[in-house]
């Protein structure tokens, strides 16, 4: 009983360290947010975009099947974790990269 305790409180506190990384960036008076949940260390185990991050994804005209991928990709890349200009910085880089698909609007910073 002592061991599920321990293991419970150790659990616990582990997701109490869990935290979200989040930017926001504008295009025309529009507003994206990155925004990733990240597991209490650095490796990328439990990371995730935020339903926010997918949702103004869509926002900007992805559909949501692009959105998630996207979303998926800036959250689970190693490199950017606890690196929210990383983050930016990719996100622009993707978005920029076809601009056909939101009518050749650019992110700023």
């Amino acid at each position: 009983m002592k061991r599920v305790m321990i293991a419970a409180a150790l659990l616990g506190a582990l997701a109490s360290q869990a935290s979200a990384e989040a930017y926001k960036l504008t295009a025309d008076g529009n507003t994206l947010i990155v925004s990733c949940f990240r597991g209490p260390w650095k490796d990328v185990i439990w990371d995730r975009p935020n339903a926010n991050f997918i949702d103004s994804l869509v926002d900007f005209g992805y559909d949501y099947p692009t959105a998630q991928a996207i979303a998926q990709r800036i959250c689970r890349d190693e490199r950017l974790v606890d690196n929210l200009e990383g983050m930016k910085q990719e996100m622009i880089r993707i978005y920029n990269e076809a601009p056909q698909l939101h009518g050749n609007k650019r992110l700023q910073r």
